[in-house]
């Protein structure tokens, strides 16, 4: 059997089960690399996700700790809206995928990671992106450094 070593994915294991929220987390420091937010709002936020399914994998939280849709306010609700538009712009300038899934993971059976705070994901796919890594082997190869994607995305961020 060959073995393919991803010692990233440590950190998230580690971390899975964690009680804390790495959305507030991240809203407790200054915005740069060591936390990836590329934008706030007056009631939301971009972050890049710490462990993408792709390069360019964003997110769009409320700045409030809430877990439910339906508790969220329709300002945040309109404006993490408008920042789901403003990255798909974004991912279109910077990445050029060919598509995109936008998920939200409701309740820990949905898939939800982090159920006491609500995000939606954005993810830039390509065409031939899926291969037989993810399927047999249950690794994923993101080309990009976290680093790299950040400093492109907040440059062309500027341009928008």
């Amino acid at each position: 059997m060959r073995i393919l070593w991803a010692p990233w994915r440590r950190e998230y294991v580690r971390k899975a089960d964690s009680r804390e929220c790495f959305l507030c987390e991240a809203l407790k420091k200054v915005d740069g690399e060591e936390n990836l937010i590329l934008k706030r709002g007056k009631w939301s936020f971009i972050i890049l996700n710490r462990f993408p399914y792709n390069s360019g994998h964003l997110m769009v939280a409320p700045l409030r700790h809430e877990g439910e849709l339906l508790r969220l306010t329709q300002e945040e609700k309109k404006e993490i809206w408008e920042l789901m538009e403003l990255s798909l712009k974004l991912l279109s300038k910077v990445y050029n995928p060919h598509g995109f899934n936008i998920g939200i993971n409701i309740g820990r059976p949905a898939g939800a990671g982090l159920i006491t705070h609500f995000h939606l994901h954005i993810v830039p796919r390509w065409e031939g992106d899926t291969n037989f890594l993810p399927v047999f082997s249950q690794t994923k190869v993101i080309p990009e450094a976290l680093e790299e994607s950040y400093r492109r995305l907040k440059e062309g961020l500027e341009d928008l």
